[in-house]
C-alpha cells in the first residue's frame, strides 16, 4: 500500500520537473534533487555528479538557445523508483535562425523522495528498455 501512495509523488515530482525545466526554473528542479546526484547523458558518454554541476550543465545547455522550450511531457511508472520523461525540447541556437528540436527520454531514478540520477538518452525504445530493466532490478 505505501508503494501505491508514493508512486503518484513520483509522477508528479518529474511532471513539476519538466515544467520547470520549461521555465529555465534551476531551482525548482533541483529541489527534488539529493545533493550527490548524478546526470548522465549516455549518448555521449558524460557524466555530471553532484547539485553543482548538473546546475551548470543546464544553464550551459539553455544558455546556448535564444528561447529554449520543453514540450509537455508523457510521464511513465515503472516501478521501483523509476519515473521516465519523455519530451520534445530544442529552440533556436543564439545566432542563428533555424530551430532546433529532438525528442528525448530522461530516466529518473529515486531514493527516498529524492532523484539520486538521471539518465538522457535520444533513443526512445532503449531507454524504456532500460527503465524497465532498472526498474526490475530495483524491486
Amino acid at each position: 500500500m505505501a508503494e501505491e501512495s508514493a508512486t503518484p509523488d513520483l509522477v508528479e515530482g518529474v511532471r513539476v520537473i519538466l515544467e520547470a525545466a520549461d521555465r529555465a526554473d534551476f531551482d525548482t528542479i533541483l529541489q527534488f534533487y539529493r545533493q550527490d546526484a548524478v546526470w548522465v547523458i549516455a549518448d555521449g558518454n558524460l557524466t555530471f555528479e553532484g547539485v553543482d554541476a548538473i546546475r551548470s550543465l543546464f544553464e550551459d545547455w539553455y544558455g546556448s538557445y535564444e528561447d529554449f522550450r520543453v514540450d509537455p511531457p508523457e510521464v511513465v511508472d515503472f516501478g521501483g523508483g523509476v519515473v521516465v520523461g519523455l519530451f520534445g525540447q530544442g529552440g533556436r541556437p543564439r545566432g542563428g535562425s533555424a530551430e532546433l528540436r529532438e525528442y528525448i527520454a530522461l530516466i529518473y531514478e529515486w531514493l527516498d523522495g529524492e532523484v539520486v540520477r538521471v539518465t538522457m538518452r535520444r533513443d526512445i525504445d532503449e531507454a524504456r528498455a532500460g527503465a524497465e530493466r532498472l526498474a526490475e532490478e530495483r524491486r
